[in-house]
């Protein structure tokens, strides 16, 4: 039987680095009052990266994919499926996935997008792994890249402050050894409307909102309670249980959030990886930067078992869970 396993890691961040501090002195010239203070009593966040204006999704991709390549000792001309999970691609259509496999200088091998939200990068791994059990690939790129400074209503304190932009990727590769234990994805059309961007381009021009909308109750409602079912579905089908969780990475949208989700686990708070006090919430960027950010550090080790999860705007949700 065929298995896949994540050989290599790579992130990378945007260079401008905005604190609270520095947002709280640019919305104040708004008129909108907030405060690090009072940002991160509520999310957690210190600081965010934004991109350029000239620079996009896909930008941020192949940086990210580099180093993953470089981490995997892999070729770009090995690669035969790139999946970019993203809700912020550079245009309508190619894919952002078309676009890295471009500006890699690669061609040929299936490339698509996969647009889940935040859920984004556990549904792309998923996919990825599916491909590579059934022979229809055996080294991916599996992506997760944004934007989401573009998309932000910066007259809306409740969500501005929440965002950032980066981007995370892995190299996936077929292995005679289980790397990915277990699996599983969900969503539910009904609570479309408490997270979305209700925009959309006809005609040439930008139709309805193209902001971002949240209902921040709701969603934490609907997170804390998904990310306790599915994880423990995931562990059950691995035959595991909450003992063997070595490391929590969950999406990085709220410290309360996450914090939460590993009580509920009984998993000690040295067991949850967190990057959302310097990233911000990168949507389907924010689980493999946050990865990445934990090999690099010496936390992770080959050998240790990874729960990654996320919820996202869907509504939809899902869990990953893996020997590193």
């Amino acid at each position: 039987m065929k298995f896949s396993r994540i050989t290599g890691t790579g992130s990378h961040l945007p260079p401008k680095r905005v604190t609270n501090a520095q947002f709280a002195e640019d919305l104040a010239a708004r008129g909108i009052e907030t405060s690090d203070t009072w940002i991160v009593e509520r999310t957690g966040i210190h600081a965010r990266h934004f991109a350029e204006p000239d620079v996009a999704s896909s930008d941020l991709a192949v940086l990210a994919a580099r180093e993953a390549l470089a981490s995997a000792g892999v070729q770009a001309s090995e690669i035969d499926l790139i999946i970019v999970a993203t809700s912020t691609p550079d245009m309508v259509f190619p894919s952002a996935a078309c676009l890295v496999q471009q500006k890699l200088g690669v061609h040929g091998c299936a490339a698509f997008d996969v647009q889940a939200v935040c859920s984004g990068f556990v549904y792309a791994l998923t996919v990825a792994d599916s491909m590579i059990r059934t022979g229809s690939a055996n080294k991916a790129l599996v992506i997760g890249a944004e934007v989401f400074s573009r998309i932000l209503d910066f007259n809306d304190r409740t969500t501005c402050v929440l965002f950032g932009d980066g981007a995370g990727a892995v190299v996936l590769e077929a292995s005679d050894t289980p790397g990915i234990l277990a699996s599983e994805l969900h969503a539910d059309g009904r609570h479309v409307d408490i997270l979305c961007v209700p925009g959309h381009v006809s005609g040439g021009k930008a139709l309805g909102d193209p902001l971002l909308k949240m209902d921040g109750p709701a969603v934490f409602k609907l997170a804390v309670g998904v990310l306790e079912q599915v994880a423990r579905s995931v562990l059950q089908k691995a035959g595991k249980t909450d003992a063997d969780i070595d490391w929590l990475i969950p999406h990085q949208a709220n410290i309360r959030i996450m914090q939460g989700t590993a009580k509920k686990l009984k998993l000690p708070m040295d067991k949850l990886i967190v990057t959302v006090d310097e990233h911000g919430n990168t949507s389907a960027a924010s689980i493999p930067l946050a990865l990445d950010a934990a090999v690099r550090s010496g936390k992770i080790k080959r050998g240790d078992t990874l729960m990654l999860e996320g919820v996202g705007g869907g509504f939809t949700w899902g869990a990953v869970l893996l020997d590193f």
